[in-house]
């Protein structure tokens, strides 16, 4: 089941890729926890928040958008960590840490399609990942390239 957003339109760049934004998710004073929420397609797995990118719209915008959508949270904006290509997907993802200052008790997917949210610790949310989405997996591996704890 792909959530399409009724009058929504699907942005592509110039090799024919969907352009795509998300946001990993770490606690503002700890990045060793990760937020991750349930998948739309497949409940029991765990995914990093983030979606398409409006006409209009710029990554970081589509990533905040998308982390409030779907994971119901908000914070400061991180380095970005990359553009992170999905070939068999046709996909191309920009990606960003976003340091959680604010957790809605409801949000958007949370009421219309059940989806949760859950704090992982680094490693749990590595394995998670690199079970069921790997190239999420990578996204993980690159915060501590990007961002040095603080």
């Amino acid at each position: 089941m792909v959530k399409d957003k009724p009058n929504s339109t699907r942005v592509y760049d110039d090799d024919g890729y969907r352009k795509r934004a998300a946001c990993v998710c770490v606690k503002e004073n700890d990045q060793n926890q990760i937020l991750l929420v349930s998948s739309s397609n497949e409940s029991s797995s765990w995914i990093v928040p983030g979606g398409g990118l409006e006409p209009e719209e710029m990554p970081p915008e589509t990533a905040v958008r998308e982390v409030m959508e779907e994971a119901g949270v908000s914070g400061r904006l991180g380095v970005c960590l990359g553009v992170f290509e999905n070939n068999e997907r046709k996909h191309r993802t920009t990606v960003y840490v976003l340091h959680v200052t604010d957790e809605l008790s409801e949000w958007d997917d949370s009421k219309t399609i059940g989806r949760r949210r859950k704090w992982f610790r680094f490693d749990e949310a590595l394995d998670h990942l690199t079970a069921h989405k790997p190239l999420m997996a990578q996204w993980l591996l690159n915060i501590a390239k990007a961002e040095a704890p603080r």
